[in-house]
């Protein structure tokens, strides 16, 4: 209760926002962040902080090395197109995990549309018997269904991982590829697969020499374009508890070449049933419901002040004359 009288207090700030910043507590002592597009909505100090919170996690993610690419980076431009969700330590601060959604503009049956891509996901090494994993690959998704007024969309995801392809693949609706014998590929599959090769593989560091295996949708030779200290051997990559998805990958991929697969799949109502059934702790659900019922009204709310302001250009409507001479 006590939680969701501090997301109450909340909801005049968070109805006025054009851009999801929010802080909800899920797990004991964590607090998780989500920033939609910081590039575009954080100061250059708070963007810097950012940055140095996520490369301070991956600093305590991987063995050797770092990342150059998208988020890692620091630039303005990279974090413009970006969701970023990062739990911290409630009483230090101190980051241990984040994930950094990219969204890909896409055509789909003649209309522009966006994609959302599972991005980089990485959790501090001493932290991962905690499951944030469940937390950071599905939250912001629920989080930005609902704030789509539950309308479906899109989303893209990019590993080697067997523990990964098998979360997306239980968790998502109509995924390609996967192990599932009902899992086929559409002509809208091949279609965005085709596209964010072609226009946004940036998002994921896959260099432009990789080569694309459209039938079977994998990426040969995928780390050469700034993701290269993420590449695996079979055996150091995380497996799933069901070996299906092991069996999968190991058949599927190259691992010493450094093949990934670019899965796509649709973010639904199942999908948000599923997400909160198996995944959200029950102690935690009035108040991601809530956060949800808050991002849905904004949904509902921000069109209404937009209308009711004709000081302001919003759409195909225009500024009064009046207001506009003023």
């Amino acid at each position: 209760m006590k939680r969701a009288a501090r997301l109450l207090a909340k909801l005049p700030d968070a109805l006025s926002r054009e851009h999801l910043d929010l802080t909800i507590s899920l797990h004991a002592g964590l607090d998780t962040r989500i920033i939609e597009r910081p590039g575009l909505t954080l100061g250059e100090g708070d963007l810097a902080e950012l940055t140095q919170k996520l490369r301070e996690v991956a600093s305590h993610t991987l063995p050797s090395g770092s990342l150059t690419y998208g988020v890692f980076s620091g630039e303005r431009e990279r974090l413009a197109n970006v969701v970023v969700t990062l739990i911290s330590e409630a009483a230090t601060g101190r980051p241990i995990g984040f994930n950094a959604l990219a969204l890909m503009d896409v055509i789909l049956d003649g209309e522009p549309r966006v994609v959302t891509h599972l991005g980089l996901v990485m959790v501090d090494r001493d932290e991962r018997s905690r499951g944030l994993s469940s937390t950071l690959y599905g939250l912001t998704t629920l989080l930005l269904f609902a704030r789509s007024g539950l309308r479906p969309f899109w989303v893209s995801n990019v590993t080697q991982v067997p523990v990964v392809v098998g979360m997306v693949s239980e968790t998502f609706s109509n995924v390609f590829p996967a192990p599932a014998a009902t899992a086929r590929q559409s002509f809208t599959h091949l279609s965005l697969a085709r596209q964010i090769m072609r226009r946004h593989r940036h998002v994921f560091g896959v260099g432009d020499e990789a080569t694309f295996d459209e039938a079977r949708s994998v990426i040969l030779d995928a780390y050469t374009g700034g993701s290269d200290d993420l590449k695996k051997t079979y055996e150091q990559a995380p497996k799933h508890r069901d070996a299906r998805y092991n069996d999968f990958c190991r058949e599927l991929l190259d691992y010493g070449r450094g093949d990934d697969v670019l899965q796509l799949a649709r973010m639904d109502l199942a999908t948000a049933r599923r997400y909160l059934v198996a995944h959200v702790p029950p102690r935690s659900l009035p108040a991601l419901m809530l956060t949800a019922a808050f991002l849905m009204l904004q949904r509902l709310a921000l069109p209404i002040v937009h209308w009711f302001d004709d000081s302001k250009r919003f759409g195909a409507l225009r500024p009064s004359q009046k207001a506009a001479t003023k």
